[in-house]
């Protein structure tokens, strides 16, 4: 066992508003050859280490993670042997508030910061030694040069400032070691560098510089300026319609960074502070801006990128890259909604409609694990799940729909990974969440009371109010069958005892009895939205006699609706699914492709680089929605690109042979589908899936890549069972 279980959690002395970063130090003496040596460190806040002053694992950032610290910190383990000298070894970690303890904790916390570690030591002569933190006078702090830090606000970092004014440490009393866990979670890194493209002045005067792109990250610069002379920058996602620097969306958070000059050469950027932008104002700066000097820095978890799609039509293109954009944005440790306002919080709802089409662009199978077993260790011991994870005390409420990402997103990771092992560790998770259910209301087959956000933001609703019209009933218990049917998948899957399996099988066949005897008046749902029978057809509720009526209404609600869809955050992810799936693709075809607002591509036409939180974030007049909720990088309704995939390009999975051990191909080309060509590629472990297909005149081209260790069954006109290879095919439009 590494023997930072040995160690003490350690703190100092700071005043509840002192948001500057604190130096831990300890230097220890051999007496001996050290020829292994190994650094585990942690921390309450945000950490960079060194060793001798060198930086330990400087490629990573936000180091240690965000995990639900009252339960659970992991830890890094750094191999330093190369950086030991002949006798000695400075150890010194840097630490910030961050998650922990800045403003979006949520919560007055005690202790600011605090930090853990071990050095683990092997000598030539083969004894052992370990160093651990301890509130003793080997150990002292200091403040640093960062001084003031916080993940909403920014950073100020004075380069002027050298160590002083060492302070005694002194036991963190609350936390036990044991609550310590290995690195889990993907590593946050520094992906990619963008150039500043462009610096307008713009009608108020003010100078900014343009990135062409929405992303997270921070900027990095390179400046020389004379003694205490400073550089001040502030973020923003867009322009207003003057073509002003717009804040007013980031609510509180300021996202604004302050480098004091120390008279010489330096490059800099935040150590632990990031943001969500595109644009960036020059506060305090020289006169000549120099645009080579100014880069982005974008920033998110290490996935690896495996759903890649192109076709013919550029803003389709454009609409999948966005998503990708968006992805990258959020995903940077946990699952956020938003990079850049005083939010950035894990909502599961967000992640929950979102998770497959995750699944498919990049490898996030690591990154749920992490972030799964915080929501299984925040759930209450009733089961309930709270509304973001980790959690934050002033999100504690529950919610349908959000809370049942405790049972969607362990299955979708089972079925794109094809891994039993998520489901083992997640099922009493499961389990505890059906329960929850159950034993809240007061009719076991119907969830028919709390407070829950419903079909988010739908447009069926008054403009400015924020749950859609969907009767908040029919949704709950619409999310309650989809976890107990998950439930009873999961149970046969890891093979249950059948008392188990036929346990959720009657309580399954109950809430569908229930649903339609509660939900289901004179041919019709008692809410007779888009996202109502969006649902109750996606998730297979209603008896089969009624399925064709249902998709009737359906298809009057959009006619009703100027054809354009009205669906929230609930009622997106699935329409064209369901569209396509009972006869009105071609429908579901112009949903996807139509401009104008409301629209996946309206964004785009307004030169969006991201995915919006609203369909109209800025309106057709160029003004835009409320200044509390609009956020511009916000991925739930990029869950549109699961269709894409699926339909479009017509790569599915096989339930009964998850993680694409047999691949489903089934496009749907229609001569009403509005493209030319479309193509996807998804990497996997057994190689990569192609789909492609192309009109020519009257006839469709087929392609189809096979990899090694995989089959695949092909559906067209006729249907193929085929092994690894590729396969061509070609049939009447």
């Amino acid at each position: 066992m590494d023997s930072i279980y040995r160690a003490r959690w350690i703190t100092t002395d700071m005043s509840p508003d002192d948001y500057s970063a604190r130096m831990f130090q300890r230097t220890v003496k051999f007496n001996k050859k050290v020829i292994k040596a190994v650094f585990h460190v942690t921390a309450l806040g945000l950490y960079e280490a060194y060793v001798n002053d060198k930086h330990v694992g400087k490629n990573f950032r936000f180091l240690p993670g965000w995990t639900h610290y009252t339960r659970r910190v992991q830890y890094q383990s750094f191999d330093v042997t190369n950086l030991i000298k002949k006798d000695e070894a400075i150890l010194e970690v840097h630490v910030a508030r961050g998650w922990f303890s800045g403003h979006i904790s949520g919560e007055c916390i005690r202790m600011p910061l605090a930090l853990v570690c071990a050095l683990d030591v092997v000598f030539q002569d083969g004894t052992k030694d370990f160093y651990i933190s301890m509130a003793n006078d080997s150990w002292k702090a200091a403040k640093t040069k960062v001084v003031f830090s916080d993940i909403y606000d920014g950073e100020i970092y004075d380069d002027r400032l050298e160590l002083h004014d060492f302070q005694p440490v002194k036991i963190a009393h609350g936390y036990n070691p044991n609550d310590l866990v290995k690195h889990q979670g993907e590593y946050v890194k520094e992906q990619e560098i963008l150039p500043a493209l462009r610096l307008i002045t713009s009608p108020k005067n003010e100078r900014i510089i343009d990135f062409g792109q929405n992303l997270t990250g921070y900027v990095k610069f390179t400046v020389k300026g004379k003694k205490g002379q400073k550089f001040a920058l502030s973020h923003a996602e867009i322009l207003d319609n003057e073509g002003n620097f717009y804040t007013d969306n980031l609510r509180k958070a300021k996202q604004y960074v302050e480098y004091i000059s120390n008279g010489r050469m330096s490059t800099y950027s935040p150590h632990f502070s990031f943001q969500g932008f595109r644009y960036i104002r020059l506060d305090e700066w020289p006169d000549n801006v120099k645009l080579e000097d100014v880069k982005a820095v974008v920033v998110h978890s290490d996935m690896k990128r495996t759903g890649y799609f192109e076709s013919s039509n550029i803003f389709l293109n454009k609409l999948f890259a966005n998503t990708i954009w968006s992805q990258k944005g959020n995903f940077l440790d946990v699952p956020t909604d938003c990079p850049q306002r005083d939010e950035r919080l894990g909502w599961t709802g967000d992640a929950q409609v979102f998770a497959k089409a995750a699944s498919y662009n990049f490898d996030v199978k690591k990154f749920f694990t992490k972030w799964l077993a915080d929501l299984s260790l925040s759930q209450g011991a009733n089961g309930a799940v709270p509304v973001v994870i980790p959690i934050r005390y002033s999100y504690t409420g529950v919610s349908s729909a959000w809370g049942d990402a405790a049972t969607i997103i362990p299955f979708q990771m089972y079925l794109t990974y094809g891994d039993k092992k998520i489901l083992e560790s997640q099922y009493e998770s499961m389990v505890s969440w059906v329960d929850y259910i159950k034993n809240s209301s007061d009719n076991p087959y119907i969830w028919n009371n709390g407070n829950h956000y419903g079909d988010w933001l739908a447009l069926d609703v008054p403009f400015g109010t924020y749950k859609g019209k969907t009767d908040i009933n029919l949704i709950s218990t619409a999310y309650y069958a989809n976890s107990v049917n998950i439930l009873r998948k999961t149970s046969r899957i890891l093979k249950k005892n059948q008392k188990v399996i036929s346990y959720y099988e009657k309580l399954y066949s109950n809430i569908i009895k229930a649903f339609n005897e509660t939900f289901w008046q004179n041919d019709k749902l008692l809410t007779d939205t888009q996202t109502a029978y969006v649902l109750a057809l996606h998730f297979h509720l209603l008896y089969e006699d009624r399925i064709n009526t249902a998709v009737l209404n359906l298809v009057r609600k959009l006619h009703e609706f100027n054809d354009k869809i009205s669906t929230g955050f609930l009622g997106t992810p699935y329409i064209l699914h369901v569209l396509a799936d009972n006869g009105y693709a071609a429908l579901a075809y112009q949903l996807l492709l139509e401009r104008e607002y409301p629209s996946w591509i309206y964004p785009i036409t307004k030169g969006a680089t991201t995915i919006w939180e609203h369909w109209d974030n800025i309106k057709p007049d160029g003004t835009f929605w409320s200044k509390d909720m609009n956020s511009f990088n916000h991925y739930a309704y990029g869950a549109v690109v699961d269709f894409i995939y699926e339909k479009v390009a017509g790569i599915r999975i096989d339930e009964t042979d998850p993680g694409f051990k047999n691949i489903i191909f089934k496009p749907i080309v229609l001569k009403e589908c509005g493209l030319t060509y479309a193509k996807a590629t998804i990497k996997t472990k057994n190689g990569d899936i192609s789909a492609y297909w192309k009109i020519d005149g009257n006839k469709i081209l087929y392609n189809f890549e096979v990899p090694k260790k995989s089959t695949a069954s092909i559906y067209l006109s006729n249907s193929y069972n085929v092994g690894p290879g590729t396969y061509e095919y070609i049939e009447q439009l």
